[in-house]
């Protein structure tokens, strides 16, 4: 009996002492837990390429993998640079970099270093070439087939196809040039701006620091991120996020809805504004990746606790949900489509509609005295609702409709 409780002590010590070694706090990196991803899985899945350890060897994504090996290549014979500078460079930091991941990485540090290198190596050189057409080999098939550059810029932000932001710093410094990490950043925005559903950004490349950024997802989220925090509420806790929700219900209560375009007071694409009964909003296009890219910009914020991300960065969650309450059914979809508030490029109005039915589902809000960005303008429109002669005509329509069907329910009887 004693052998066998030395036996499991010593064993749970030597699991103990990984605990203590673990950095918690560099973990930002993590697989998307299953309640989100059972909702809609192909949101989080490489369509085509593997970045990082978490998709690295799927047989899908293996078709990439030449032509990562064909990048490194035309790199290291553009720029002349030594591939051992690389690698070492990268493996002085293995250990470092592996706490960026939630996840035990099942590689030792041979495949770990050459993952990274050339993962790394392979995102600089597409978006040096993405930007300047002169890099580029004329039978190139990324650049030849839309359908591929298409894939690559939604894989590139997907939340579990990360990596370390600092690993593309330090492999760009050998590269291009010491300490020039807002070029990079500039090159990176180039390449992935076609995805963003919208109009205007909260930040210019040059106003973001690559010093504090985790990886690109974090990047995009700081780069679309409104400038200024909105005021807070002033109605009582109990009646926050009330509101008169969808598009049909808005306009029969003498709310006009109009895209921020005509005003052209565009500051974000989530800059939604209620002023002197308009509700100004910027318009939204749905198309095949929009899903992806709000979900995996809201699971990065699900991610982050309260004392990382203030309550107004919870940005994109917000707007979701602001939008879902827009949409109760197709016709809603309809009238935010006849308004310019949406332009539908995913199919017809109840594809759009069904989106927002489900992107919120395990979905979690921060639970703060002022949770959601958009309260304020809730609240504005909720006042005027209450106070217009359409809301209240629409009020006495429905109090009427209800009492001619409860009346003819009891006549029935």
């Amino acid at each position: 009996m004693q052998s066998n409780t030395e036996t499991v002590c010593r064993y749970m010590k030597e699991r103990l002492k990984d605990v203590a070694t673990t950095q918690h706090d560099r973990c930002c990196i993590f697989k998307v837990h299953d309640q989100l991803r059972n909702v809609n899985e192909k949101s989080y899945q490489p369509e085509i390429m593997a970045i990082g350890p978490y998709h690295h060897g799927h047989q899908s994504l293996q078709w990439m993998e030449p032509h990562k090996l064909r990048y490194m290549n035309s790199l290291l014979q553009w720029k002349r640079v030594s591939l051992e500078k690389l690698v070492n460079a990268i493996m002085e930091q293995e250990s470092h970099l592996r706490e960026y991941y939630a996840e035990t990485i099942n590689l030792d540090q041979t495949k770990f270093t050459e993952m990274v290198v050339l993962d790394g190596c392979f995102i600089i050189e597409l978006v040096r070439k993405f930007n300047m057409a002169e890099l580029r080999d004329k039978d190139d098939p990324i650049f030849k087939m839309d359908w591929i550059l298409s894939s690559l810029q939604r894989d590139l932000i997907l939340f579990e196809n990360q990596l370390p932001f600092p690993v593309l710093c330090k492999l760009f410094d050998l590269i291009e040039a010491p300490n020039q990490h807002h070029r990079l950043i500039y090159l990176l925005f180039g390449f992935v701006s076609d995805l963003f559903p919208g109009f205007g950004y909260g930040q210019k490349p040059n106003q973001i620091s690559g010093e504090n950024v985790k990886h690109l997802l974090e990047l995009i989220h700081k780069w679309w991120m409104p400038i200024m925090p909105p005021a807070k509420p002033t109605w009582p806790q109990s009646k926050k996020g009330r509101f008169y929700s969808s598009a049909s219900q808005l306009t029969e209560n003498g709310v006009k809805l109009r895209r921020s375009e005509e005003a052209k007071q565009i500051i974000s694409q989530f800059n939604i504004e209620f002023r002197r009964g308009v509700l100004w909003i910027p318009t939204l296009t749905i198309e095949d990746r929009t899903e992806s890219v709000l979900r995996n910009l809201m699971a990065y914020e699900q991610y982050y606790s309260s004392k990382d991300l203030l309550p107004h960065q919870y940005f994109v969650t917000n707007y979701v949900k602001f939008f879902s309450s827009l949409i109760d059914s197709p016709r809603d979809v309809e009238i935010l489509r006849r308004y310019g508030v949406i332009e539908n490029w995913l199919g017809g109005s109840e594809e759009v509609y069904n989106m927002f039915r489900e992107i919120n589902k395990s979905t979690t809000y921060p639970k703060t005295a002022c949770s959601s960005c958009y309260d304020v303008v809730s609240e504005r429109v909720n006042a005027h609702c209450n106070t217009s002669l359409k809301g209240r005509i629409a009020r006495l329509r429905r109090s009427c409709l209800f009492t001619t069907i409860i009346t003819e329910s009891v006549i029935s009887i």
